[in-house]
């Protein structure tokens, strides 16, 4: 039997003010005591081990209950800081595929000396968690992790098995991406109906009021492209107008004025029609204009004075780094630029290159893609099967919070398991900060009321798609 909060409950962690304070539950304690330790156990890739993080993990599993046989860490051999632990509450039909509960264990370099606070150390202060990791993603990690041993203590029986993978190298994938290892070495721990991953949570206003709900359904592509021109160079006394620097840079500047068209998937457009209801007022109307015409170019523009907006609704490339020259009194032999683009889901990564030099309009610039390319593919589709039991939940958690789609405009290890068919979604329950919670960044943090309260949204959410026809 699944095991749903009381309504009176829920409602009453609703109407509580924002700033209300709360009283930790016994279990929230035990909970906390679990996040606090998988913060403090370093995993960045300098100088941590992911592989320490999921051996602490599998240890809080087992002391609930689960076999070894069914707790796994996965290291390449050559990389045995870089393990994953997947870990599987069985199913009572084996003919159901499975559900797989992600989340990256590694997380950004961060210095010391640059925060106010130890990164490595969990702090609670004025209502929130400060630390590395305190949101992107230990929070998910943790929870994922208490609910399975909370399934497990309490008797749960799902009718789908539930599979847990802690992975590493989501921050690095570059030097290495554990969710890419795992399915080309160990396809079947990773083979499931669908994801639930990173990538959404929800949205409070300055005030801590909760504005709307977000499940992400997909991503776009991180692609970085190098241009570069050659020249001969020569003794800057006697200049010419054949220079590496201004052909780069007036390609550049070319670049810093185009847009790429606007395209809509189905998350985009449905996240502009409920925002346009939440928001109203001119950008309201601008963005209920944009989706229900992508072609209408004022309303276009409105809509694209919001950065985050603008890169939801096209592919984006801006220039990040530039070097140039030799020596200064020396003109300049070479020119080069890093362009980073965010591609839209479906579009190609050889496409926007060649988009790329029509814009830069110049055939001394020469563009080059930078490494292997990420996979390309459409975005999932959010029927019914996926929505319904997360408004179920949240409409007696978050009574009138509304459930936004939205499409990442960064990147997460979805990506590479939406491109072997295997849907992935974001989906956490957590709400942030109208300003972000410092992800990446400096003082990264978590709102307690938040943690807590996104760790029972997806205890119960998981319950109802586990057990789902």
């Amino acid at each position: 039997m699944i095991r749903l909060f009381s309504a009176a409950a829920f409602a009453a962690l609703a109407l509580a003010g924002p700033a209300a304070a709360q009283t930790a539950r016994p279990d929230q304690l035990a909970f906390r005591d679990l996040y606090k330790e998988l913060i403090e156990i370093n995993t960045t890739l300098s100088s941590g081990s992911c592989t320490a993080a999921a051996e602490a993990m599998a240890s809080r599993l087992k002391a609930a209950g689960f076999a070894d046989e069914d707790l796994k860490i996965v290291a390449p051999p050559e990389r045995p800081k870089d393990g994953a632990l997947i870990a599987t509450l069985k199913g009572t039909d084996a003919k159901a595929k499975p559900i797989l509960l992600l989340a990256h264990i590694d997380v950004v370099e961060a210095n010391r000396a640059d925060w106010e606070r130890d990164p490595f150390k969990l702090v609670e202060e004025g209502g929130f968690f400060y630390a590395r990791g305190a949101g992107d993603d230990k929070a998910q990690a943790a929870i994922w992790t208490d609910s399975l041993a909370r399934y497990k203590k309490e008797g749960f029986k799902p009718r789908r098995t539930l599979r847990m993978a802690l992975t590493c190298g989501e921050e690095t994938p570059d030097t290495f991406n554990g969710v890419q290892y795992l399915i080309a070495n160990h396809k079947d721990l990773m083979d499931a109906e669908f994801v639930l991953n990173e990538g959404a949570g929800g949205r409070l206003d300055k005030d801590g009021a909760r504005v709307s709900l977000g499940i992400q359904a997909g991503e776009k592509v991180y692609q970085d492209y190098t241009l570069e021109v050659t020249n001969k160079g020569g003794h800057s006394s006697v200049p010419v107008r054949d220079n590496a620097i201004y052909h780069l840079s007036s390609g550049l500047a070319r670049l810093g004025v185009h847009d790429f068209p606007v395209k809509l998937n189905d998350a985009v457009r449905g996240n502009f029609e409920r925002m346009a209801v939440i928001e109203g007022g001119e950008s309201g109307a601008a963005m209920a204009a944009v989706a229900k015409n992508p072609a209408d170019v004022a309303a276009v523009a409105k809509v694209a004075q919001d950065p985050g907006r603008n890169s939801m609704m096209r592919t984006t490339c801006v220039a990040t780094m530039v070097t140039a020259g030799h020596a200064p009194n020396a003109l300049p032999q070479r020119a080069r630029a890093n362009v980073n683009c965010r591609i839209l889901p479906g579009e190609g990564v050889e496409d926007v290159r060649q988009t790329l030099v029509k814009v830069l309009a110049d055939d001394a610039i020469k563009v080059t893609t930078v490494g292997v390319p990420s996979p390309v593919s459409p975005p999932p589709s959010l029927g019914k099967n996926i929505t319904g039991p997360v408004e179920q939940v949240s409409k007696k958690m978050w009574p009138g919070v509304p459930l936004v789609p939205v499409m990442a405009t960064g990147a997460t290890d979805g990506r590479f398991l939406n491109a072997v068919g295997i849907p992935t979604y974001g989906l956490s329950g957590l709400f942030g900060e109208p300003e972000g919670n410092g992800a990446h960044g400096l003082n990264e943090k978590m709102r307690v009321r938040s943690l807590y309260e996104g760790r029972d949204f997806l205890f119960e959410v998981v319950k109802l798609y586990a057990n789902q026809k």
